[in-house]
């Protein structure tokens, strides 16, 4: 599993004492005011700095790193990724999961669901087929899209749904999708 997570963006500083906004990507900020250091990536270069004040902004975070006291040096910090470990990042609510960690799971079809010919795929052995592996996760209008890449090497997109997924299991690394019409 995963044990860092982009947490958030640095944007523009804020006020005249080394502010800057930091947009959380999970849309949630209580987390982040909780933080005493935090890790900052750009470029292929990070840095680990602490934290000395954090005040919420609806929808952002201000934050005022250790060494940044002028609003030129929280400009510097322009564009960066704030990466947090894993028991700092944004908690997570019965039935949600982190992108990264459905990244790379099997997905297999339930047991007893009739798979379509053009699938081609070999009878059950008992722990289920294998369709493929979640190869991303897609924020949509609608809701979340797992980017499925089938056996054959085609891509699919299904709805990041309990209708279709049955079961996720992160212990096994797989995924189990029902209504293998959707890959149709």
């Amino acid at each position: 599993m995963t044990e860092q997570f982009i947490a958030g963006i640095v944007g523009a500083p804020f006020g005249l004492k080394g502010f800057v906004k930091v947009k959380p990507l999970s849309g949630e900020i209580d987390h982040l005011l909780k933080l005493k250091t935090a890790t900052l990536r750009r470029d292929g270069k990070e840095q680990s700095l602490a934290i000395e004040e954090a005040a919420a902004i609806p929808p952002a975070v201000a934050i005022r790193f250790a060494g940044c006291d002028t609003p030129e040096a929280a400009k510097a910090l322009h564009g960066a990724q704030l990466v947090v470990d894993r028991k700092d990042a944004a908690p997570l609510q019965t039935g949600e999961f982190y992108v990264e960690d459905l990244k790379g799971l099997t997905v297999i079809a339930a047991l007893q669901t009739p798979c379509p010919p053009w699938l081609n795929l070999p009878a059950d052995d008992g722990g289920g087929r294998v369709l493929g592996h979640i190869v991303n996760i897609i924020e949509g209008g609608g809701g979340d899209l797992a980017e499925i890449r089938l056996q054959n090497g085609e891509i699919k997109l299904v709805p990041f749904r309990k209708e279709f997924f049955a079961a996720v299991d992160l212990a096994k690394k797989q995924a189990t999708l029902q209504n293998l019409w959707v890959l149709e």
